[in-house]
């Protein structure tokens, strides 16, 4: 499969100032760019800077940045899921996950992570591919938020929503293990229905135990 990736940007106008979107960022111009501090969610700044690079340079890695100048203040990551994941098992080559997303707390409440996403399906290669995210809820900033676990869950249905993400059922163990973990899922328009039957039998494993 040819993992094409076509550049678009876009500015965006917050209450805190205008920054750019843009993407798929390659990993030469985010080694260039400075990485906010406040991007704390996933591991220390410095690290998650690095680990954004490595995504880059893999061949179906898409980085999609917020900047502000010349400092990344909020992302998004889409990538092949992990091996140790069900959703590798099928060695789909269409099947690629949302792995994180994340908006420094000064620029939340701006629509940032919702255009994130619309701007990451602009391009065309993401109709070829099944786009998965895994949603837990302690990944969730519902300290910095004030919000309980549902009206976070709530906020991330919503943002999802905007790149075309739809909740689907599945009986993978981890996300059953708490009713506000979800998977998500946008099925591309050029995606055939032997690739989605294939998908379901990833999202149902356990349906024939007992």
């Amino acid at each position: 499969m040819e993992h094409t990736k076509t550049y678009h940007s876009m500015e965006l106008d917050t209450t805190e100032g205008i920054i750019v979107i843009e993407g798929p960022v390659p990993a030469s111009k985010l080694a260039s760019l400075d990485f906010h501090e406040g991007l704390v969610a996933f591991r220390p700044p410095e690290k998650q800077h690095k680990a954004l690079i490595e995504i880059a340079d893999l061949l179906e890695g898409r980085i999609i940045i917020a900047r502000e100048q010349n400092t990344i203040v909020g992302y998004v990551t889409y990538l092949y899921p992990d091996p140790l994941e069900r959703w590798s098992q099928g060695n789909m080559e269409n099947l690629i996950e949302l792995g994180a997303i994340e908006v420094i707390p000064k620029f939340r409440g701006n629509s940032v992570g919702k255009n994130l996403l619309k701007l990451s399906m602009m391009d065309p290669a993401m109709e070829n591919y099944i786009t998965i995210t895994t949603e837990y809820y302690w990944h969730w900033d519902m300290k910095g938020t004030g919000l309980n676990v549902w009206e976070y869950r709530k906020i991330m249905e919503k943002m999802m929503n905007a790149g075309g993400l739809e909740y689907l059922a599945t009986d993978d163990p981890e996300i059953c293990s708490h009713p506000a973990n979800c998977l998500m899922v946008r099925f591309g328009s050029k995606v055939d229905r032997d690739s989605i039957e294939r998908f379901d039998r990833l999202r149902f494993m356990n349906r024939f135990m007992y």
